[in-house]
């Protein structure tokens, strides 16, 4: 039986707490993939080829960005029928975003895979990394339709307030993507590809088990005859949809810009940025989980027309951050060689040198990455999704001013300073964007007469 649970009653904190641990679990496992496919191809198909998977970052993350950020705001209306207790109103909304999904995998595919070539050429990347990065990112992009499968029933699954069941699936997946990570690349000899394939098979696999626990639930029982679409319901879910995959892709606009000033400095210190941004990407995951427990958080209270507890709860998990980013500071002043040693050889030691820089500069302001979490995917939770556009667009002007002007004039030393200038950039609009949120849906529960504020 699938277990649900309410966060309009009871403590902040410990809920908070409750749903903020699982999903951390389950993004340090999910990291897995990524690390796995790096330690795997920097040990064993050298630096070239790690520098090859390693640039497709920005363009894995604006694609597949879009595509996880489509799936977060498809489930934002789940998560708010639920608050309401409108089981039936919840049940159309996950029927609807489901078929979407499937619509938008289709196209994005097809436009896509047969443009991939290009936009790395686009993003200068070096000749001798050209074909290790096309024929990774190939791969990936014909999985597309597994990374939207997995995300819709991921979203679900956590609207209704459920974050430790899809953990479970996230460690069976992790552990089989390392088995056949090792198996295409150490026994059949694939090459990237393999380390690419083997992630797409773990994906469909979580998604598969997605689909079975959803089959067992007992608020979502479906019939042949609830799947068709329904214009009312597909508008709501392209309003939360679209502007939240955009937010990611206009940040990721920002980072292939900033990847590509990175690849004008030759494949050692793409090489050496990708071995740090596979570490930060595993040191980030406490925001990311924040920031998915506060969309979910914010989406059930603003259903129950709780909005000093939507508050409560943003303070709360922004305090969570904070402490965070000052362990993970320490964390990295000290053990930063050891944990890069696990992606490159001891005797590549400027790529070490140069990626411990990077990693460092980073951590330093994690601070200002804790908001940039939670106060935009509180936003997104209450409903104000095209908002939180605005936040991205800060970012890919703050990226674009460093790869286009501070790269070419400073060198790699400020390459390390481009996220940290677009987590601040970003931050100068969420603040006030949510307190303007918060006072809107306040006039707007006033003037339906609606109460709010009760527990």
């Amino acid at each position: 039986m699938a277990k649900t649970r309410d966060m309009t009653h009871g403590s902040p904190t410990k809920l908070i707490l409750g749903f903020f641990f699982p999903i951390l679990f389950g993004s340090i496992f999910q990291q897995v993939y990524n690390m796995v496919d790096t330690i795997v191809v920097g040990r064993f198909l050298g630096v070239d080829a790690l520098a090859g998977v390693g640039s497709t970052g920005p363009l894995n993350f604006l694609v597949l960005g879009f595509c996880m950020g489509v799936c977060t705001g498809f489930a934002i209306p789940v998560a708010q029928k639920f608050g309401e207790g409108d089981y039936a109103g919840m049940k159309r909304f996950v029927v609807n975003a489901i078929l979407l999904a499937g619509i938008f995998a289709v196209v994005i595919t097809l436009v896509v895979s047969l443009l991939c070539r290009n936009i790395l050429q686009w993003m200068n990347t070096p000749d001798e990394i050209m074909k290790y990065a096309y024929n990774y990112m190939i791969v990936i992009f014909l999985g597309i339709p597994v990374v939207f499968m997995y995300n819709i029933l991921f979203g679900i699954i956590r609207s209704l307030g459920d974050s430790r069941t899809p953990v479970y699936y996230l460690v069976i997946s992790s552990f089989l993507n390392i088995g056949l990570d090792l198996l295409f690349i150490l026994v059949f000899h694939t090459g990237v590809e393999g380390a690419a394939l083997a992630t797409v098979i773990s994906q469909l696999a979580a998604a598969l088990m997605c689909v079975w626990y959803i089959r067992r639930s007992n608020v979502l029982i479906f019939e042949k005859k609830d799947w068709y679409l329904e214009k009312e319901y597909v508008g709501r879910l392209m309003n939360m949809g679209l502007p939240t995959g955009m937010q990611y892709s206009i940040t990721a606009v920002g980072s292939i810009i900033l990847q590509t000033g990175v690849n004008g400095l030759g494949p050692a210190t793409v090489a050496a940025v990708s071995t740090g941004n596979k570490l930060l990407q595993l040191m980030g995951c406490p925001f990311e989980a924040l920031g998915s427990t506060m969309g979910t958080f914010a989406g059930q209270n603003v259903g129950a027309r709780k909005l000093k507890r939507i508050h409560k709860g943003l303070v709360r998990s922004s305090l969570l951050g904070i402490c965070y980013s000052l362990l993970a500071l320490l964390l990295v002043i000290l053990f930063a060689n050891p944990m890069l040693k696990l992606f490159i050889g001891e005797n590549d030691t400027s790529i070490l040198k140069d990626a411990r820089q990077f990693v460092i500069t980073n951590v330093c302001f994690y601070t200002s990455l804790v908001f940039v979490q939670t106060v935009r995917f509180s936003i997104q939770g209450v409903g104000f999704s095209k908002h939180a556009i605005f936040a991205g667009v800060f970012e890919l002007v703050a990226r674009t001013v460093a790869g286009i002007v501070l790269i070419p004039a400073f060198g790699f030393a400020a390459v390390g300073y481009a996220s940290p200038l677009a987590w601040i950039a970003a931050d100068l609009f969420l603040f006030p964007a949510y307190f303007w949120v918060m006072g809107r849906l306040k006039k707007r529960m006033i003037a339906d007469g609606l109460p709010f504020d009760q527990e």
